[in-house]
């Protein structure tokens, strides 16, 4: 080969003849290179394999190979002579070191009523495992006909010796723990994915449990827990179903022990929550506001406010009275995964695919702290009976523990650190690639003087907005999306109300304060800090962008918000501009919000205008009074008054009442 440092003049010869020499350098094969040695066959798929560093008697070579399992696998390759006086090679597997974790993304994760044991399902093994010590103690691929079944959830059941599962497949699932084995099979219990899985605890008023399940197939089922007559072991039985018009994603008790005033909750995939009574199975709340399925919901212990999670990356806290809605908590960066309460309080925890899992306040709708470990997404969650420790399971294939401590948690200095971390991400970039931008800029700029064909070629903004999102704007924007849907329906009532009652007038709305519709709207923009108020108008859909031009130009007609309407006008038609221009909807609002806009600045202009005019004439009158002298030359020494603001006549009766 020639070297890096040889005379480009100097040419090299190269003897052709020498043995082994090829011309073309393609034509190379391994095998005129490395000689064959011998094949390794795993028994899972090889990740990697590395060899050990000593060599084995008689000339053979170990290795050690990582596999797709969590597993390693020592081999070892010697050659042996045949029977013929060949020699040959011998593959031999010395150990096998599997982790007693899963293999695949962890699916469910559920903890026994005492907190002792914990029962975790991935792809297609179940694993219970001992919660003081971490260890596992039982491992299962539960098996239909020679077939695996890939877990979907799992619950277990009162007496923590039985664990019930739904699978893809539709299957139910019951495994005693410790025998390790499947004692019932309930074959297409659903004829698509159970999704869904939790069970109906007994109570004073009510000695028999149940489970109910929520599937793909667009029905909710209810199942009797029953003892089998032969060898007393338990089995299920369907007893009720519930049809929904779309697939089922969470469904979920209640935990009143009133039987009369248990509820079911079911979510289902058009983004709709669902509350019907247990007993009777009567519809009794709908609750509407998730823009995305709500994947996990639960309640808490007194029945008062229902939590869900949904794939919009939002977090509703409900009111299970009414149906309303208290409040909308924003944090997440990715889809909601699971979401439960601790026991005896409305605090509760949260998981998400952006792999989290957070703490958050229910009666303050304060987020208290961000548990961050796991490097892949979280697919559940369960908390202790006490609340003493948390267990989070992803598709990362780890079991972690959180354990509550006695360190106190400050919200302020939490909220200022996940600021600061908010802030550091600027276009979905570090701060570190930023500063690395800046700096190459400025380096450009001190080497290249002289180039001045590359000066218009640096295609980076120069400058960007002053704004940022933020918590703070986020739910800003979250607010104008209710108000609007509040003022929509309140125009739909009116309307209504209007037909059936023509020549009366209609009690104000409470919801709305009181206001109309339009003056809500603005009432609400108005709230807003003036710094935020462009960031989360950008929340905005095209349809509620739509709304909010014409409570707009209702306002502007009467006069109301002007530069508030204009500078919100404005800001939208510029995001929105190829949007609205291509609807045919918003042209004459459009044309009507810019006639209007003229006029009502036009107006304040005028406003402005007069009241300058007559605030520099009061300077002015105020000026010359300062300025004025007393000519005390002209006054007459008798007439004390006359400098007091007293005329002569009432100085001259004072004088002469003296006089007497």
């Amino acid at each position: 080969k020639r070297g890096m440092l040889d005379d480009d003049d100097v040419d090299i010869e190269i003897d052709t003849n020498t043995k082994g020499f090829i011309e073309n350098p393609e034509h190379i094969k391994a095998s005129d290179e490395f000689e064959y040695y011998g094949t390794v066959r795993a028994g899972h798929k090889v990740r990697g394999f590395a060899f050990v560093p000593y060599k084995e008697g008689g000339g053979g070579v170990r290795m050690v190979c990582s596999l797709s399992t969590n597993g390693l696998e020592v081999h070892s390759i010697s050659k042996t002579k045949d029977s013929n006086g060949m020699l040959q090679a011998t593959t031999t597997k010395h150990s096998t070191i599997s982790m007693p974790g899963h293999s695949t993304g962890i699916r469910s994760l559920e903890l026994s009523s005492d907190d002792d044991f914990a029962c975790t399902v991935s792809k297609s093994d179940t694993k219970i495992w001992n919660v003081s010590s971490r260890t596992c103690v039982q491992s299962m691929s539960p098996e239909i006909d020679g077939d695996p079944c890939y877990e979907l959830c799992v619950k277990f059941l009162p007496g923590n010796s039985h664990v019930v599962i739904g699978t893809r497949e539709g299957h139910l699932l019951l495994i005693d723990i410790a025998a390790g084995e499947v004692i019932f099979t309930e074959e297409k219990a659903h004829d698509g994915a159970i999704w869904s899985i939790d069970v109906r605890r007994p109570t004073p008023r009510q000695d028999t449990a149940a489970i109910v399940t929520g599937s793909a197939d667009k029905t909710v089922k209810f199942w009797d827990i029953e003892a089998d007559e032969e060898d007393d072991t338990p089995m299920l039985v369907q007893t009720r179903m519930l049809q929904m018009n779309d697939d089922v994603v969470a469904v979920k008790y209640s935990h009143s022990t009133d039987p009369s005033k248990r509820m079911v909750v079911v979510s289902s995939l058009d983004s709709t929550i669902k509350v019907f009574f247990d007993d009777s199975l009567k519809f009794f709340l709908s609750l509407y506001g998730h823009k995305l399925p709500a994947l996990a919901v639960d309640a808490s212990d007194d029945d008062a406010i229902l939590v869900s999670g949904g794939a919009d990356k939002t977090i509703k806290i409900w009111g299970l009275d009414f149906g309303d809605t208290h409040r909308t908590l924003h944090g997440h960066e990715d889809s909601i995964t699971d979401i439960q309460f601790v026991n005896r309080t409305h605090n509760f925890f949260s998981s998400s695919k952006d792999g989290t899992v957070r703490y958050w306040d229910g009666d303050r709708f304060e987020q208290v702290l961000i548990l961050s470990g796991h490097v892949a997404e979280v697919n559940c969650l369960s908390i202790s009976r006490t609340g003493a420790f948390v267990l989070s399971g992803g598709m990362d294939r780890q079991v972690r523990v959180w354990e509550r401590t006695k360190d106190i948690v400050f919200l302020e200095e939490e909220r200022e650190r996940e600021l600061e971390q908010m802030f550091d991400k600027v276009d979905g970039r570090k701060a570190e690639s930023t500063a690395r931008i800046l700096q190459s800029r400025g380096g450009g700029a001190a080497e290249d003087d002289g180039d001045d064909d590359d000066a218009g070629q640096d295609t980076e903004p120069q400058s960007e907005a002053a704004v940022k999102r933020s918590v703070m704007s986020v739910a800003a924007g979250d607010r104008i999306l209710e108000g609007l849907e509040r003022a929509d329906q309140e125009l739909k009532e009116i309307a209504n109300f209007r037909k059936r009652n023509a020549g009366k007038d209609r009690m104000p709305n409470p919801m709305l304060l009181g206001m109309e519709p339009a003056m809500y709207v603005l009432w609400i923009l108005k709230s807003i800090k003036h710094a935020e108020l462009e960031q989360s108008l950008l929340v905005l859909s095209l349809n509620h962008v739509e709304r909010l031009l014409y409570y707009l130009v209702v306002s502007l007609r009467a006069g109301r918000g002007t530069e508030i309407c204009s500078r919100a006008g404005i800001f939208l038609i510029k995001i929105h501009q190829k949007q609205l221009m291509m609807t045919k909807s918003t042209i004459a609002p459009l044309k009507e919000l810019r006639r209007l806009t003229k006029v009502r600045i036009e107006e304040s202009k005028d406003t402005v205008g007069f009241n300058l005019a007559a605030l520099r004439m009061i300077a002015r009158v105020a000026k010359e009074r300062k300025e004025a002298y007393l000519d005390y030359t002209k006054v007459d020494d008798n007439d004390i008054w006359a400098g007091m603001g007293l005329g002569s006549e009432t100085a001259a009766a004072m004088q002469k009442g003296n006089r007497r």
